[in-house]
């Protein structure tokens, strides 16, 4: 594992403050007989400091050199034969991911938690690098969470959260990792995790542990490592959060579930939208600190004749924002205007010391986004009169998809490989 700059980092990140709390954001997956008959519905909110920028970009399969490497945010680590494609939801400074899909229709999404057990400020792999990295490389949620949880052991996870150069923000993860069949909750404190396998019903997710004694694989040191720490006695059952958290932090934190539950059988993308928008359940952030900066809905069929439709918002607040959808296909068409502009070398997140400065990263799609929210808090008529267009422009959107996902004929390839390209620029026209 080759590190770049870690002793300067190190030494700087001890004399920092961490930040207390984890980022509120929410994870959500809905199996039958919850959601529609036949679908697995999974939605995040990536709750994030409020003026950080989030990128929606897509990067093809690929074939490797044996011995080549790859450079994550903060180290570098060995590549693999072969990568799959994936579409990542991902704040623009750093190389990872807190939300993606890849090819195969897995989806996975990162959340941050405090453990009793302090995160890491040794640059290491975030648990958004893991994110990209398990989609890249799991063809299945199962293979995704082996993967990331062998790159947990080999590298370590650690490093600041945020674009911030006078504080060091260090979390430990959380991952809700979904495909057609199976999803798995994933919680780890270091090196050591456990995960819950999920076929049936609703789950969320937050910034709070939530495995309780329902394991379904573990690190295999892991009971041993906190009986040496004198957290369990190994006399009571083993209970994950309550062993791992601090106070009572592992209370039920998951707002939006009992919405969902509450569909009696019918959850689909637009009511998993619904659910992302909803500021009064906590869910849809928007608080001093922290804004949901970017949202992401995946539906899955489980028929596998069938395409998986992910849509993104690439805009911060949902409720503020539509959501675009993505089909995977050959050569699909990338979207610049969702991009934020590249720095290379001279990005002040790769020199160190690191986040001495803090670049414009917002992309066309952004800006044009913050003028229409600036309409909205300025002139409430026409505000609201170019949401009721954006609205009526998603809900075409989902129509046509719905459409998709229950025509009997084979998806012309043809047919959507411009889809996210043409949505977001026609937001763009609406826009100006």
């Amino acid at each position: 594992m080759q590190l770049r700059g870690t002793e300067t980092i190190e030494a700087e990140c001890g004399t920092f403050r961490r930040m207390a709390a984890a980022p509120p954001s929410y994870c959500f997956v809905a199996f039958p007989p919850c959601s529609k008959e036949g679908l697995v519905v999974f939605g995040k909110n990536s709750a994030r400091p409020r003026d950080e920028v989030q990128e929606v970009v897509y990067f093809a399969a690929a074939a490797h050199d044996p011995g080549s490497k790859v450079e994550c945010t903060y180290i570098e680590i060995e590549q693999v034969p072969k990568t799959h494609a994936v579409v990542l939801s991902r704040p623009s400074w750093l190389w990872g991911a807190e939300m993606g899909a890849n090819e195969h229709g897995v989806c996975v999404a990162n959340e941050a938690v405090v453990t009793r057990e302090p995160a890491s400020e040794s640059e290491a792999l975030l648990g958004m690098d893991l994110v990209r990295l398990g989609l890249e490389r799991g063809a299945t949620a199962k293979e995704a969470l082996d993967v990331i949880v062998a790159l947990l052991e080999e590298h370590g996870q650690g490093g600041n959260y945020y674009e911030d150069g006078s504080s060091c923000h260090t979390f430990q993860s959380a991952f809700l990792i979904v495909d057609r069949n199976e999803a798995w909750i994933l919680e780890t404190s270091g090196k050591y995790w456990a995960a819950e396998k999920i076929t049936e019903g609703v789950k969320c997710i937050c910034n709070q542990l939530s495995l309780t004694t329902k394991i379904d694989a573990e690190h295999p040191e892991l009971r041993n490592y906190v009986r040496s720490q004198g957290w369990w006695n190994g006399d009571s059952d083993f209970n994950f959060s309550e062993v791992f958290s601090l106070a009572d932090d592992h209370l039920a934190c998951c707002s939006g579930r009992e919405s969902l539950e509450k569909q009696g059988g019918d959850v689909s993308a637009q009511a998993m939208i619904d659910v992302l928008r909803d500021k009064d359940s906590g869910v849809c952030v928007d608080s001093e600190s922290f804004l949901t900066t970017a949202s992401i809905v995946s539906v899955l069929p489980q028929d596998p004749s069938f395409p998986c439709v992910h849509y993104f918002t690439g805009t911060p607040d949902p409720s503020r924002s539509i959501f675009k959808p993505f089909i995977f296909v050959d050569d699909v068409k990338l979207v610049p205007k969702v991009q934020s502009p590249s720095f290379g070398n001279d990005d002040p997140a790769k020199k160190i010391p690191r986040f001495q400065e803090k670049p414009d990263r917002r992309h066309e799609l952004y800006k044009a986004h913050e003028w229409a929210r600036s309409l909205l808090e300025n002139d409430q008529d026409k505000g609201q009169k170019l949401m009721r267009i954006m609205l009526d422009l998603e809900k075409q959107g989902l129509e046509a998809m719905d459409d998709i996902l229950t025509r009997t004929e084979v998806l012309d390839p043809a047919e959507v490989v411009d889809l996210f390209y043409d949505c977001v620029d026609t937001e763009l026209k609406f826009f100006k």
